[in-house]
């Protein structure tokens, strides 16, 4: 089934499925402080969705250069994808805590 998304769900997941460094910019750019809990699920979603090779590029960025909470999205991101690599690295480098570091 395919589903069919409409308003800022799917400016998210369109900026993700093209993956390029300034669409990640932008969806990281929607992990504030202020971000509601429906705001962070629409932003987990549309990163799942990244697999071009500069958007991943940039998404590692994020995990040694961004925000706490776009550290902790960058490394449930890689997370997945079995990247631990780095996520050691930041998690050695105390970017990210345990937890965050083991989350799947």
């Amino acid at each position: 089934m395919k589903y069919r998304y409409t308003g800022l769900l799917k400016e998210l997941t369109d900026k993700a499925k093209n993956g390029n460094p300034a669409d990640v910019d932008y969806i990281m750019q929607k992990l504030t402080l202020d971000a509601t809990l429906p705001m962070t699920r629409y932003v987990d979603f549309a990163l799942s969705l990244v697999n071009k090779p500069e958007g991943i590029g940039r998404i590692k960025f994020y995990l040694f250069n961004g925000t706490l909470i776009q550290r902790n999205y960058a490394s449930l991101f890689l997370n997945r994808l079995g990247e631990w690599k780095p996520v050691k690295q930041a998690y050695d480098q105390g970017l990210i805590d345990e937890i965050q570091a083991y989350s799947r």
